[in-house]
């Protein structure tokens, strides 16, 4: 199961914001060649990329909490011990 975490953190979390790169260096190309200026780049361009961000770090913790929780969950099968 740990196997697990540590491939979703170390495979799935770079190609998440590896596509969110991608994403958002296509949507400045386009809006470069559409001739939005400087005002779309500090304003709406951000806000989209804000965004994007956050949505794909909720996705991630949407990912990754079942596993995080079942390795705090403490097993609860345990005999009592006779002393």
């Amino acid at each position: 199961m740990k196997t697990s975490v540590l491939f979703k953190i170390f495979v799935i979390l770079p190609l998440l914001f590896f596509v969110d790169y991608v994403i958002m260096v296509l949507l400045g190309c386009s809006t470069c060649l559409l001739g939005f200026g400087d005002g779309f780049y500090c304003g709406a361009y951000c806000l989209f990329g804000k965004i994007i961000l956050l949505l794909s770090v909720t996705f991630f913790l949407f990912i990754i909490f079942p596993d995080i929780k079942e390795l705090f969950k403490k097993t609860k099968n345990v005999s009592p011990s006779k002393e």
